[in-house]
């Protein structure tokens, strides 16, 4: 086939006839109401954050995070509370109508909706205004929530003696108490566990926010029988409900783990 015979040339819609870099659109005509994303708003958006991570890594540094005694699970008058973040939740579930029977709705229901309103408000508030008076439905939905949230966490916070909380929780390292195996298969202390011993002294005897610890104490066998029968401070008397040789049983246990935490300082 010679070449012009018999061929056509057709043109393809997809290809336009004048290619164009993309070349971004001009904002002068709107000045100061609007500017690119790219690199202006983008830009302005890292140093805001850069700046309040800088402020957030000196703040930890001057102020680092306190450290309290040892985990005791025995120890029934300690009382935990969340990271502030979450105390405004702890707080709510302190209101009758959001615990107890109506827990659900506490901790599920109410900061659900709280939550996914704050997740839909950007889809529902559609409106061209960005000042605040312009938006009295959004701006009042905003201030109330921030008031809830300080209040409650206001009120999770004000009762609590952070000073006596430090001073009764302070750290104590393991290095810091004597060593002792506690030998769990003694009779003694067995009798340790079925008289309740364990629930203020602990599984180590080294004792908790609701009772000290028996190791490290100078008592005799008789001075020991005497305080599980009569008391002594706060603890009340008749705690040790047995025979006459199961107190002589318990105190010779006490007695013994002493004996053993003196001998390996």
């Amino acid at each position: 086939m010679k070449r012009g015979k018999g061929m056509k040339f057709v043109g393809d819609s997809r290809v336009t006839a004048d290619k164009q870099k993309f070349i971004p659109k001009d904002y002068s005509e709107y000045p100061g109401r609007t500017e690119a994303f790219w690199p202006n708003y983008l830009l302005k958006e890292w140093l805001v954050g850069a700046v309040f991570l800088v402020g957030f890594l000196c703040l930890t540094i001057a102020h680092p995070a306190p450290l309290e005694k040892m985990a005791d699970p025995t120890d029934t008058s300690y009382l935990p509370l969340p990271d502030w973040y979450f105390l405004f939740l702890y707080q709510l579930l302190k209101y009758k109508f959001a615990s107890a029977q109506f827990f659900v709705l506490g901790a599920i229901v109410i900061p659900g909706l709280a939550f996914g309103a704050l997740f839909l408000a950007p889809f529902l508030d559609k409106g061209k205004e960005r000042r605040p008076h312009k938006r009295p439905i959004a701006t009042g939905l905003m201030l109330l929530s921030f008031a809830a949230v300080f209040w409650l966490t206001y009120e999770a916070a004000a009762h609590v003696d952070w000073e006596e909380k430090a001073e009764n929780n302070k750290p104590e390292l393991p290095e810091d108490q004597p060593s002792v195996e506690i030998d769990e298969s003694a009779p003694g202390y067995a009798l340790y566990e079925e008289n309740s011993c364990i629930n203020c002294h602990g599984g180590d005897l080294a004792g908790g926010g609701a009772a000290p610890g028996l190791i490290g104490i100078e008592h005799s066998v008789d001075e020991i029988k005497d305080i599980a029968v009569n008391g002594v401070g706060s603890m009340p008397a008749d705690q040790f409900q047995g025979t006459e040789e199961e107190l002589q049983q318990l105190a010779e246990f006490i007695v013994s783990v002493n004996e053993e935490a003196s001998a390996e300082e």
